[in-house]
């Protein structure tokens, strides 16, 4: 699995500096919708625009699962970040496709979930989810709930990217039963790629770390005042 992450994910690291997939600026941060500042901004859809970028990924989730030995009936997409690199997974994996919407349908059937079966169920078939981007965790998670609720199995909810953020450690430890959460890279293989490649020199990295250790507090500390009432 290590092996997958560096050798796999340091290319799509880079590649995703390089399309501009992810931003990083210490030095001129982002405000997220939050209102804090933050070093990073995170757009995974601009990886869409590179073919052997959108291979890449799904080779990458499926040596995950192949190393982890893991059955897979389906594969579900989270809309919308997740369905474009679930799809090219189902095509590899030849596996029927389904995607978790962040609400129903506000007419005919009223789906949560496109792609089920007929009797509208998974059957208790094993479910892999797939993400663009863990941040909190929450939309994956209420995805996972939802696939739950259709008699899906779901283990293992494989994604791209991952901040790395102790909200989404705690919300994935804390589910029952459990689903393992496995990225492609992380933010800390980000940063060293970010360095090795000359995006960001030492001490722009050593700025980075410090956001890694206190996302919210980083703004405020260096100066760019949060404005969280939107």
């Amino acid at each position: 699995m290590k092996t997958i992450q560096k050798e796999l994910g340091r290319e799509l690291a880079k590649r995703a500096l390089e399309l501009e997939a992810i931003k990083l600026s210490p030095n001129e941060p982002f405000k997220w919708a939050s209102g804090y500042w933050m070093p990073i901004y995170n757009d995974n859809r601009r990886l869409l625009v590179d073919w052997e970028v959108r291979s890449l990924i799904a080779q990458g989730f499926k040596a995950i699962i192949e190393e982890l030995n893991l059955v897979v009936d389906n594969v579900a997409g989270t809309a919308t970040a997740g369905i474009p690199h679930s799809t090219t997974l189902a095509d590899l994996l030849k596996k029927p496709l389904s995607y978790v919407r962040s609400a129903g349908k506000g007419h005919g059937l009223r789906n949560l979930i496109e792609g089920l079966p007929p009797h509208g169920s998974y059957q208790g078939g094993q479910v892999i989810l797939i993400e663009d981007l863990i941040s909190t965790g929450g939309s994956s998670i209420k995805a996972l709930e939802a696939i739950r609720e259709c008699e899906g199995e779901v283990s293992t909810c494989l994604a791209i990217f991952t901040y790395g953020l102790e909200a989404s450690l705690t919300a994935f430890a804390a589910l029952e039963p459990p689903c393992k959460l496995v990225t492609l890279f992380d933010y800390d293989l980000l940063i060293a790629t970010a360095e090795a490649i000359g995006y960001v020199n030492q001490e722009e990295r050593k700025v980075l770390e410090e956001w890694r250790e206190d996302p919210f507090g980083w703004g405020d500390k260096h100066g760019f005042m949060s404005d969280t009432r939107g």
